[in-house]
């Protein structure tokens, strides 16, 4: 299951790309497998330690837990200490932000965050890229005829 931050590409140019473990309760992992989480509003932050964490991800209640958690929690994001320096420093210039991507399990079974290193788009290059993907779904439809 793969959950997607769909506004994410329309709203940021993607410069760099990572992956980063979760720190998530066992409900909150039974309720990514059945893919009850919302990334639209998600962001990511350091605090003053140099730890990375993502604010805003809404992951539903699982039914059957006898403990629940807050979905709308603040989670940590699990990344080499040097990823998180080099993220760090870059995401401190001007209009740079680190915007989560995608939330999908790996091969070994563990939650993983795909964070990307983005600058924002201006009015203008959104204006383009809605043309672009009008003018590649015209392409695919002369193609199927």
């Amino acid at each position: 299951m793969e959950i997607l931050n769909r506004k994410a590409k329309y709203e940021y140019q993607i410069l760099q790309k990572y992956e980063a473990g979760m720190q998530l309760t066992g409900p909150e992992v039974k309720s990514l497998r059945a893919g009850k989480a919302n990334m639209t509003d998600a962001w990511c932050y350091f605090d003053n330690y140099g730890n990375l964490f993502i604010k805003n991800l809404h992951i539903s209640e699982y039914k059957q837990a006898m403990e629940n958690h807050d979905p709308k929690r603040t989670r940590r994001l699990l990344l080499h200490k040097s990823e998180l320096r080099k993220i760090e420093r870059r995401s401190k210039e001007k209009g740079f932000s680190i915007v989560p991507l995608r939330i999908f399990f790996s091969d070994t079974g563990y939650a993983k965050c795909e964070i990307a290193l983005a600058q924002g788009k201006k009015a203008y290059d959104k204006r383009e890229s809605i043309k672009q993907k009008d003018m590649q779904r015209d392409m695919d439809r002369i193609k199927r005829f």
